[in-house]
């Protein structure tokens, strides 16, 4: 019997995570106007602990979650990799299994209008 695959998502949530409620503001912010993202929130903050450059740190930090069409993510990902201050910025993307017809429709359809950064 031949197995049934899951449709494709066709909306992502994508995280990242910032040093600063400003620079979450900042990014949120870009990625709308430039409609590689439908929307974002920002929350925060939340303690992070993690490793780098051989020592545990442990820091304050915004979340920024962004709403996208998974056609957009490869330019949502570009605009974050150019606009983030950390070196290695945090991007994770999840896909949306299931949701708001109308809901999903609108992160589609804001993010099918122009961008800034392609002219498509």
């Amino acid at each position: 019997m031949a197995e049934i695959l899951p449709e494709t998502p066709s909306v992502l949530t994508v995280l990242t995570t910032t040093g600063s409620a400003e620079e979450a503001e900042a990014l949120a912010r870009g990625a709308v106007e430039r409609r590689v993202a439908a929307c974002a929130q920002i929350g925060g903050p939340v303690t992070s602990v993690y490793r780098w450059e051989d020592a545990v740190q442990t820091d304050p930090e915004w979340q920024v979650l962004f709403k996208t069409a998974a056609t957009r993510y490869a330019d949502l990902e570009a605009y974050l990799r150019e606009a983030h201050s950390y070196d290695v910025p945090e991007i994770i993307a999840t896909p949306v299994v299931r949701g708001g017809a109308d809901y999903l429709g609108w992160v589609a359809e804001e993010c099918a209008g122009p961008s800034a950064t392609t002219g498509a």
